[in-house]
């Protein structure tokens, strides 16, 4: 096992895939408690190491630390995954050209039961204006969801609250959308969203959720398939082979900078 001293990213080999494409129960059964503020020396020791991005690493370091903090137990190695990942993709960034449209288009996806700990889903939300990324997001869900449906249908509510949020903002600059597409690739997601009898299988699903289904009623939003090879919110949801993670991060923007 790997040790637990304190660790900066100029001790720490770059890498640029950040982490297997599964995660055994082994990980958690078999590691060791860890402390973020012995693991991680000092956050302002690593910043410095960094050149030209000390508030990225910043913020991707206090991230870590708070997933620490929320585990019993973590492999080491699994946390210096992330700092090898950050050391080896300091040449990537986020592409804005100008003159782009204000088509938007949000993706939705979920990991069901994805933790390991309490068998919890992951949400991931990306959205476009254009082809830019303008909001992101990966969040544990709060509810335990019972099947990949509900697990899905969730994912779209969230993204169709972002949907909503980005129409009331462009309207400060006199914009106005139709509607907002949202890709899922969930078949049964979609068709709940569209069906407004509530069935035996589905009464379970918190009301709060049935916001999407309403919204897609009125003509705020539309739910669209997508499929999962080219559902980019994938990649905020889950560890995926190096091989989609690459061809995601691209859908996302990541491009290298060439100064």
């Amino acid at each position: 096992m790997l040790s637990t001293k304190p660790t900066s990213l100029l001790s720490v080999t770059w890498n640029n895939f950040p982490c297997k494409s599964y995660m055994p129960w082994e990980m958690y059964k078999h590691g060791v408690a860890l402390e973020p503020e012995k693991w991680i020396k000092d956050s302002d020791a690593p910043i410095q190491t960094l050149d030209g991005q000390p508030e990225k690493l910043f913020s991707t370091l206090q991230g870590i630390q708070r997933s620490i903090k929320r585990l019993p137990k973590l492999s080491p190695e699994s946390g210096l995954a992330y700092l090898r990942y950050i050391k080896g993709t300091t040449h990537l960034g986020l592409w804005y050209p100008k003159g782009t449209g204000i088509e938007t288009v949000v993706y939705a996806d979920s990991n069901h039961a994805g933790d390991y700990v309490d068998r919890k889903s992951t949400s991931g939300i990306c959205m476009f204006v254009g082809c830019c990324l303008t909001s992101w997001f990966s969040k544990k869900q709060t509810a335990l969801a019972i099947s990949t449906t509900e697990a899905e249908y969730v994912s779209a509510g969230k993204a169709c609250q972002q949907a909503l949020w980005m129409k009331q903002a462009l309207i400060d600059y006199d914009v106005r959308l139709d509607d907002v597409p949202i890709m899922c690739d969930n078949k049964g997601a979609i068709d709940l969203s569209k069906n407004p009898v509530q069935h035996s299988r589905t009464k379970h699903i918190e009301i709060r959720h049935h916001f999407l289904r309403d919204n897609v009623q009125k003509g705020h939003i539309s739910i669209e398939k997508v499929p999962s090879v080219d559902n980019i919110a994938d990649i905020l949801t889950k560890p995926l082979k190096r091989e989609s993670f690459n061809y995601l991060r691209l859908g996302l923007g990541m491009m290298e900078h060439i100064p």
